[in-house]
C-alpha cells in the first residue's frame, strides 16, 4: 500500500512518516536554536542542558539529528531511552552504551571504568556524552545519581556531557525546591513550542517537497493547510498523522489534491479535538478555489 501511495503522488517516500527521521528536520527557528545549543552545550563542555516540550513537538527527532552529529564527529554517547529505570539498570544501560565491559555492571565497577574512559578521552581532546529521554519519568534516586556524575569535571570543564530531555512535567521538577542542586547545575535550558500557523504552512511544504512533490501547495491547499493547523493545535506529531490519513483518503479516491471534507472525515476519524465550535460544513465559496470562512468558525 505504502508503495502504491507513493507512486501514486510521486514521492520517494512517506513524506509523514510518525518514526522520527532527521531528513525531514523542518528548521523552524525554534529547532535551529534549540539543536544549535545542545551542539553548542556539548562542544564547551557545558555539563547539563535540559530540552523540554509537549509531547510531539520534535524532541526525538532533534535527538536523532545530535546523535547524527555526535557519530560525524566521533564523540562518545549513551542513550537511556527507558526513563523508568532503578538505580541498577541505569548503569546497566550506561555500562552496555559506553561499552565499559564491566561484568558484573555493579555501581561501583561502571562508575570506576566510566571515570578511566572520561579522563582518557579528555586527554585526547575528546568528551563523552549522555542523553536521558523521557526524564520527567525518572525517580528521584536516579535523577541524583545523574546529578552527581555531573560532578566529574577538570580545569577543562565537565567530563560529561547530561542532555535530559522530557515533557513539561520536567521543567516542574527542576522548579522544584527538592531538586535545587541539579537545577543549578543545568547550564542551557531549551522549549521547544508547538508551531505557529506560518511555520505548520512551512512545515508541511517542507516535508512533501523533501518527499519529491513538485507543487506541495497544489496537493494540500493552503486553506487545508489552515484548517489543518487550528486542529493539531501545531502540533508536529499530530500534524504528521493527519496529513498522512488526508493523502491515503485521497489516494483511496483516486484525487490529487485534498479537501475540506477529507479533513472532516479524518478528524473524525482521528478523534480530533481542536477547542473550536462545531459548526455546519456547509460553506459559502466566494470563487470555485476558496472557501469563506462562517461566521464562528474561528475566534
Amino acid at each position: 500500500m505504502s508503495s502504491l501511495y507513493n507512486v501514486f503522488f510521486g514521492f520517494k517516500e512517506n513524506p509523514f512518516n510518525l518514526t522520527p527521521d532527521p531528513v525531514f528536520l523542518y528548521r523552524s527557528h525554534q529547532h535551529e536554536e534549540a539543536l544549535s545549543n545542545l551542539i553548542y552545550g556539548v562542544q564547551s563542555r557545558k555539563g547539563f542542558i535540559a530540552l523540554t516540550g509537549e509531547v510531539g513537538t520534535g524532541k526525538t527527532t532533534l535527538l536523532e539529528c545530535l546523535r547524527d552529529f555526535l557519530t560525524q564527529n566521533r564523540i562518545d554517547f549513551a542513550t537511556i531511552f527507558n526513563s523508568r529505570l532503578t538505580v541498577a539498570e541505569f548503569f546497566e544501560m550506561v555500562n552496555y552504551d559506553l561499552d565499559l565491559r564491566c561484568n558484573p555492571p555493579s555501581k561501583t565497577q561502571v562508575l570506576l571504568a566510566l571515570n578511566e574512559v572520561l579522563l582518557h578521552n579528555t586527554r585526547n581532546g575528546r568528551t563523552t556524552v549522555l542523553i536521558v529521554d523521557e526524564s520527567q519519568n525518572l525517580s528521584w534516586e536516579v535523577l541524583e545519581e545523574i546529578r552527581l556524575l555531573g560532578n566529574l569535571e577538570n580545569r577543562a570543564g565537565k567530563l560529561l556531557q547530561i542532555i535530559m530531555a522530557g515533557q513539561p512535567e520536567f521543567d516542574r521538577i527542576l522548579d522544584d525546591p527538592t531538586y535545587r542542586q541539579l537545577k543549578q547545575r543545568v547550564a542551557l535550558r531549551c522549549t521547544l513550542r508547538p508551531f505557529a500557523e506560518s511555520e505548520t504552512h512551512q512545515y508541511i511544504h517542507s516535508r512533501l517537497a523533501t518527499a519529491g512533490a513538485t507543487n506541495p501547495a497544489l496537493l494540500i491547499p493552503d486553506h487545508v493547510v489552515s484548517e489543518i493547523h487550528v486542529r493539531t493545535q501545531g502540533i508536529p506529531r499530530i500534524i504528521n498523522s493527519v496529513a498522512d490519513n488526508l493523502l491515503l483518503t485521497a489516494f483511496a479516491m483516486a484525487e490529487k489534491q485534498v479537501t475540506l471534507e477529507m479533513l472532516d472525515e479524518v478528524s473524525n476519524d482521528l478523534r480530533l479535538e481542536w477547542g473550536a465550535q462545531r459548526v455546519s460544513r456547509e460553506r459559502i465559496f466566494d470563487d470555485q478555489s476558496y472557501p469563506r470562512k462562517v461566521a464562528g468558525r474561528r475566534e
